[in-house]
Order: C-alpha cells, then sequence, then structure tokens
C-alpha cells in the first residue's frame, strides 16, 4: 500500500472518531443532571442570559470581569431591597434595566437558588497527598 494513501486513511479515520466523539459528547444532556432550580429561578436565568449579564459577572468565576461574582452575592447582602434597586438603578458602569417586579423576583430567586450549590471562590480546599484537590460544597435543599 501507498505510504501517502496508508497516511491519509489513517488521518480520515482519526477525524471521523473526533468528529463523532465530538458529536456525542456535546450534544448530550447526560452530563448536566438533573436541573435543581426552580420554576422562578429558572425565568430570572433565563433574565441573566436575555440582558447579558454574564458579559460584565461571574457565577463560579466564569463569566465577564468588569462586575463582581455574584455566586455568593444573595448571602453576601441578604438585602432583596438592595439587589433589586442595584438591577433597576445600576451602578458605575452597570446599566438601568427597569425589571417589573415579577423580573425583578425572578432574578432574587436565580441569585438565591446558585448560592445555595456552592462558594465561589471555594477558598475550604484541601490538597490530598495523591493531588486530588477537595472542596467544600453546600448541600442542596433537596439533598439529604
Amino acid at each position: 500500500m501507498n505510504p501517502s494513501l496508508k497516511y491519509s486513511a489513517i488521518l480520515s479515520t482519526l477525524i471521523v472518531v473526533f468528529v463523532t466523539y465530538n458529536a456525542l459528547l456535546y450534544t448530550s444532556d447526560k452530563a448536566y443532571g438533573t436541573i435543581h432550580l426552580s420554576k422562578k429561578a429558572q425565568q430570572g436565568e433565563s433574565l441573566w442570559l436575555l440582558n447579558n449579564c454574564n458579559s460584565c459577572h461571574q457565577l463560579y468565576g466564569l463569566g465577564g470581569y468588569l462586575g463582581p461574582d455574584l455566586t455568593n452575592e444573595y448571602s453576601r447582602t441578604h438585602n432583596e431591597k438592595f439587589l433589586k434597586a442595584i438591577f433597576n438603578s445600576g451602578i458605575k458602569t452597570m446599566p438601568r434595566f427597569n425589571f417589573n417586579e415579577s423580573e425583578s423576583n425572578a432574578l432574587i430567586q436565580f441569585l438565591k437558588e446558585v448560592d445555595q450549590t456552592g462558594y465561589s471562590p471555594n477558598r475550604a480546599t484541601k490538597i490530598e497527598s495523591n493531588g486530588w484537590v477537595t472542596l467544600k460544597y453546600k448541600s442542596l435543599p433537596n439533598e439529604k
């Protein structure tokens, strides 16, 4: 067999395997598990995404760097009126969104439920002798 033909066949096979693997990996929703957000929090998440909040803010350190990480903002402030005021008036470079009461409540519920899932940054880590890092998690309300 011609060496260039042999290498072309191997390369073609690898490309097919790569494309198939990625299609299976990135189109499957099994990795997400059960969605733990309430219906109201899912509405808040939709508002978060529609208003592109993640372009400036982060959840678990992922997102923009202009605004603060909001993963644990609810437990930090415990003040829904304050959060609603920030949503609607904006501060510094944050725009005014003028959310209605229902939308503000949905965003608050989203931030509240995100807050219940963990810490960001997670400083309660332990590095094991085998190199694994153990993180401290918050338990979800529906888990025992």
